[in-house]
């Protein structure tokens, strides 16, 4: 089940951004618009485009949310590979898994290195340039 899921997550994550479906999203709103005058502006035309609305973002939330996490994971399986067979620490690998205070405590320390060694680098006050 968790297969055809992410599958069809997956189709919807692509489909949604496509152009046709952002004219035929359009289209439907636009035929709903002019309905209208026909059904005096009732509750019940009212009604069909909330709900459909309402029902259509409701689904659409969750299947590009499991999307995103499939890529997020994958982002994060191929930069903690990079960093495994590169010169780069490998305590950095899976941080993503750290409470907020954790990961604050790695930047910290990766801008004080980082200013550490744009201090090296700088040229002496009152030296050559």
């Amino acid at each position: 089940m968790e297969k055809a899921f992410n599958r069809l997550a997956e189709i919807v994550a692509l489909g949604a951004g496509r152009a046709w479906i952002f004219a035929l999203c359009l289209v439907s709103v636009a035929f709903w618009a002019v309905t209208g005058p026909i059904f005096r502006y009732s509750e019940t035309w009212q009604l069909i485009i909330n709900t459909g609305t309402t029902i259509v973002t409701f689904l659409i939330v969750f299947l590009i949310q499991n999307t995103q996490n499939c890529d997020g994971a994958a982002i994060q399986a191929k930069l903690d590979e990079l960093i495994r067979s590169g010169r780069a620490k490998n305590e950095f690998i899976g941080i993503e898994h750290l409470t907020d205070a954790e990961v604050q405590k790695f930047r910290d320390r990766c801008a004080k290195a980082k200013a550490a060694s744009q201090g090296a680098a700088a040229p002496a006050e009152g030296g050559p340039t």
